[in-house]
């Protein structure tokens, strides 16, 4: 295993709004968790949800100084030009308060949407590297095998000091090594355990490493005084991760090879997650008690993540902020 590399601790926390919050519920949920002390906020896009720059801007509007972090937009879905106008306007009327992430996009959605290229890297690579010139004023780069915006200059930009990071949310080594190299930083997918996050800082090469990169990572969080109803909570949240897509987290855990048998033998996600051991599911969440829950984030923090994202585990997501908020890290 690789050794983790020496980054500054930053210790942000977040957390993420629910895709299926109901409308109503959304710009509440996006104050109240200003309110508790979460110094950042993400949205999602998921096909068929809500759309992740709308969602950013309402909840910039509605709050006065969190970090809104959108993760993530698919590369395939809108050409980068107007991307780019989108967020240098957000940016220009909420400066410093943006953070905009950037994926593959699920490879099934994305077929769905008949927005799936033959080289998802290039296409990254090239939308990533489009994406920063022009956030910066520059004119667009040359032509290449997906973009093309050469000489498109934004005329609205954000000052230089404003300009949102872009951050790649990928999971596989050669991804992670692409944002290394156009980004920067990367947003992990649950579940981050700091074992992923020090696998993912060596893919992104120590060059990168070096430019003290944005390293958001999400993690299925409950919190509660009763540890064991904490970790009944969280189990939801891991019913997926024993398959396929989920591999590059689960690679570097030292039970991944006990953990993949036990997907094996169980008939679903469901019954794997109901029935796994307690010490993977403190590994891979952020639950238990506070102190608990923010001893992970703090392991988080140390093995190099900057922001720390807790996605709530409960279905009454407006009624677990509170108790996701007592494991905040005590404020001097």
């Amino acid at each position: 295993m690789p050794e983790p590399h020496a980054l500054p601790t930053r210790g942000r926390v977040g957390v993420l709004l629910p895709r299926d919050l109901p409308a109503r519920d959304v710009l509440p949920y996006a104050r109240r968790a200003e309110e508790l002390g979460f110094e950042q906020i993400w949205v999602v896009e998921d096909l068929g949800w809500r759309g992740g720059i709308a969602q950013a801007t309402s909840v910039l509007a509605s709050t006065t100084n969190i970090t809104v972090g959108i993760g993530i937009l698919p590369a395939g879905a809108r050409n980068v030009c107007f991307t780019a106008m989108e967020l240098a306007t957000l940016t220009q009327l909420y400066p410093g308060r943006l953070i905009a992430g950037i994926g593959h996009g699920m490879p099934d959605w994305m077929r769905q949407a008949g927005s799936w290229p033959a080289s998802p890297l290039t296409l990254i690579k090239e939308y990533t590297t489009a994406l920063r010139q022009l956030l910066r004023g520059e004119p667009g780069p040359a032509a290449g095998r997906y973009v093309r915006c050469e000489g498109v200059v934004l005329t609205e930009t954000p000052a230089t000091e404003a300009i949102p990071p872009v951050v790649l949310g990928v999971r596989g080594p050669r991804s992670q090594q692409a944002a290394g190299e156009v980004a920067d930083g990367l947003l992990l997918a649950e579940p981050a355990t700091p074992a992923y996050i020090t696998a993912s800082l060596y893919h992104l090469g120590p060059a990168a490493t070096a430019r003290h990169p944005e390293i958001v990572t999400y993690d299925a969080a409950a919190v509660d005084d009763d540890e064991e109803a904490a970790l009944a909570r969280v189990r939801a949240g891991l019913e997926a991760i024993g398959e396929p897509d989920w591999a590059a987290h689960i690679d570097p855990l030292p039970f991944a090879a006990e953990l993949r048998a036990h997907r094996a033998a169980c008939p679903d996600g469901r019954e794997f997650a109901r029935t796994m051991p307690a010490a993977w599911v403190r590994e891979l969440s952020i639950a238990g008690t506070p102190d608990q829950a923010r001893a992970a984030i703090d392991a988080r923090h140390a093995a190099g993540a900057t922001s720390v994202v807790l996605t709530p585990a409960s279905p009454d997501a407006l009624a677990s902020l509170n108790s996701l908020a007592r494991a905040l890290p005590h404020r001097p």
